[in-house]
């Protein structure tokens, strides 16, 4: 039986003030399903919205929601990683400056890093180029109990390695093939084998794609460049996949046409406004975490007077 742990800033509200945090959200529910894409769905990026319905009132309200959802998330993962039966993978893709980083920064920030792994994940070293391409995720995988994070993930090689065909190459695959799209429909059907692989065998997989638009972008491309404090967030190459805006977009719907399933979904998250992209994955992971119903361990009779007799010596 796992030892549940105390969580980092579980203890900084008192009862009356968590109380009515989390009664807050009552107030203004965020609906998960309405960002779903549906299995079988043929998704046209441009009929889904890269600004959200308002889902808070004021920025006051926006930072108390939250705060609801970060402690939310602290209770459950603690349960979650005390019952120790299942695991969860949480994928984050988008455009360069969609705020993937932000988002898991400030939806995660009361998760305790004991019961949590972020893995993310850069262009394939030569050891990752001689195996297949879901090796060096697989490795990467969460245990039981624990919340695993992927900043991109295996799904960059049926993106930027389609739109960049001659990545293949590296591969040791044909890329002549690329013309006949024989390698990504197999490679569609290896990623939904794979995802009903892991749910078979306890690890509950949720897909966030951040829906940016070409306009935001720019400009937080120009803030990278015009705020000192950011000027290490930019990168040349940023630009230069910008030029491929279609071409990733066109990556982008085939890919969650093919691999949107009702167990390993997608969930497109209008991102031009931060704060409301952050409340919307947080509510989609309160409901993941909510829906896999984790509860701490019961102890037995044995294990009971256990605890009795011990406490009666700490009493001593």
């Amino acid at each position: 039986m796992r030892v549940a742990y105390g969580l980092i800033g579980s203890n900084y509200l008192n009862a009356a003030r968590q109380k009515a945090l989390w009664a807050t959200i009552d107030s203004m529910k965020i609906e998960s399903h309405a960002y779903r894409v549906p299995e079988g769905a043929s998704v046209k990026l441009r009929k889904w919205a890269t600004i959200a319905q308002p889902v808070y009132k004021s920025k006051r309200q926006c930072r108390k929601l939250l705060e609801s959802h970060v402690q939310q998330l602290s209770s459950l993962q603690e349960a979650h990683y005390a019952a120790n039966r299942y695991a969860l993978l949480l994928i984050f893709q988008g455009m360069d400056a969609a705020g993937k980083d932000g988002a898991i920064r400030h939806v995660m920030s009361g998760i305790n890093p004991q019961g949590c792994q972020v893995t993310s994940f850069k262009a394939p070293s030569a050891a990752e180029l001689e195996h297949d391409f879901l090796w060096r995720s697989t490795r990467a995988l969460p245990p039981r109990g624990y919340i695993g994070i992927f900043n991109r993930s295996y799904y960059e090689e049926v993106l930027i390695v389609r739109v960049h065909p001659k990545i293949l190459r590296t591969e040791l695959v044909d890329s002549s093939l690329h013309a006949s799209s024989k390698v990504w429909e197999g490679r569609y059907a290896s990623i939904v084998d794979f995802e009903r692989h892991l749910q078979r065998n306890g690890t509950q997989v949720v897909k966030f794609f951040l829906h940016l638009s070409k306009e935001e972008q720019r400009q937080r491309f120009l803030a990278r460049i015009d705020e000192p404090q950011k000027n290490w967030k930019f990168s040349v190459a940023d630009i230069r996949e910008r030029e491929y805006w279609q071409e990733y977009t066109r990556a982008y719907e085939e890919c969650l046409s093919a691999t949107s399933t009702d167990i390993a979904p997608w969930y497109i998250v209008p991102a031009d406004d931060k704060a409301s992209a952050r409340l919307i994955v947080s509510q989609v992971i309160l409901d993941t975490l909510s829906a896999l119903g984790s509860s701490y361990p019961a102890i037995d009779a044995r294990q009971r007077r256990e605890l009795r007799a011990v406490r009666r010596r700490l009493m001593k």
